[in-house]
């Protein structure tokens, strides 16, 4: 890929929640267009869990970005940080991981990590290389180029000392070894997650201190789980793994709901923000259907991780599944008129006679027992939008099923 350093910079800019800064990053390109030597472009992964999820790829799509542009990017597996724990976000210390445990994950990540990066121009590195030899002197000298007063700036450790909550002193070791990462590779770029913003600006603090030049620091957003409320996260079971089975993702990503289908066409897709934008207005005119745009999305991170084959696989099995376990070849057919106004789930089903109450389809919303489609609806607030055309399956319960004709 061939860009003038303005429209790299735009290019590599794109969906950044922080870009610090954005003047000299084109500094950087430009100096790199004239000399023809890369930048180096960095992103650290602690490998506090053996698997990479759809969350970790926002940054590593940011980083293949870089990559495509022809720059030097160096993925950095944290086998020393990681027994350390990174305390971002955390209301108390993170367990620390044995040296076993975080060579046994982070020789996962690697594997995975090529699923995204071109294995052939992605440098691999272990922080421990330059972190273990710098031994306890090297870090009191670390730890003397920071102060507990900028340590305490950081949020979460403010919240934590005006609650009264214990800060563990290798806690405040963490941002000083990340920050070294980048001093050990003379990084120009920093890329992670829009929660590691302070750990990256200590890095650019860091770099000055060593007489070198600040890295650019860039942040990418939080892309939230399956249960659109967290953050992404193996801890919290809402995530979708990257190597899992391609039926697994492509069944994980239809349980999303509509609304957060389209963070993850922006997030984890390589679609610009203006298409993301024409197929929502593509939905809210009826000219496709949420249900098709989601099994549109599914097929799409499969075939990014699995291929096209298996992606075609996953979909066609999803919906022979739906069909022959969930769905009757006979069942009653309700006919319903366009209309501008949604119908709200809980008094549809009761009027259909699908339930013997409005409270009793409230019920069955929450525990889970409606689907549309084979898509569970448990919202009890939601509504079925009978603004286009077509033909759906509704169940209520393991027995009850309709079939809903919109024309």
């Amino acid at each position: 890929m061939s860009l003038t350093p303005a429209e790299a910079l735009a290019y590599l800019a794109k969906g950044a929640v922080n870009l610090v800064d954005e003047a000299l990053l084109l500094k950087k390109l430009e100096r790199s267009a004239r000399t023809g030597a890369p930048l180096v472009v960095k992103a650290g992964f602690d490998p506090s869990a053996p698997d990479l999820h759809l969350g970790h790829t926002v940054v590593l799509r940011k980083m293949k970005h870089f990559q495509d542009l022809g720059h030097r990017v160096v993925f950095v597996i944290g086998d020393f940080t990681g027994m350390i724990g990174d305390p971002t976000g955390k209301k108390t210390a993170r367990p620390q991981l044995s040296r076993e445990e975080v060579l046994q994950n982070a020789e996962t990540y690697k594997r995975q990590v090529f699923k995204i990066l071109d294995p052939h121009r992605t440098e691999v590195r272990f922080n421990s290389e330059w972190l273990s030899p710098l031994g306890a002197e090297g870090f009191i000298r670390l730890a003397g180029k920071y102060t507990v007063a900028r340590m305490l700036e950081r949020d979460d450790f403010e919240k934590r000392y005006r609650a009264g909550q214990p800060i563990h002193i290798h806690e405040f070791l963490y941002p000083l070894a990340q920050a070294y990462d980048s001093v050990a590779l003379k990084a120009d770029v920093e890329l992670g997650g829009s929660d590691q913003f302070f750990n990256l600006l200590v890095g650019r603090d860091m770099l000055r201190e060593y007489g070198l030049e600040e890295q650019v620091v860039l942040t990418m957003p939080l892309l939230e789980g399956t249960d659109g409320v967290e953050k992404m996260s193996k801890s919290l079971g809402n995530y979708i793994g990257i190597h899992e089975e391609p039926k697994e993702i492509f069944g994980k990503v239809m349980s999303i709901s509509d609304e957060m289908m389209w963070r993850y066409w922006l997030l984890c897709t390589d679609l610009s923000p203006a298409q993301v934008e024409a197929l929502r207005a593509d939905a809210a005119s009826g000219a496709k259907h949420p249900m098709a745009l989601k099994k549109e999305l599914g097929q799409t991170l499969v075939a990014y991780y699995h291929g096209e084959k298996a992606a075609a696989e996953a979909r066609a099995g999803f919906e022979k599944v739906f069909s022959r376990r969930e769905t009757p070849e006979e069942m009653p057919e309700t006919v319903v008129p366009l209309q501008p106004a949604p119908l709200p789930y809980y008094k549809w089903i009761a009027q259909l006679g699908m339930a013997s109450s409005a409270s009793e389809a409230r019920r069955l919303l929450q525990q889970g027992g409606v689907t549309l489609d084979g898509v569970k609806v448990t919202d009890p607030a939601a509504a079925f939008d009978a603004g286009r055309p077509g033909n759906y399956v509704l169940r209520v319960g393991k027995l009850r099923h309709r079939r809903i004709v919109v024309r």
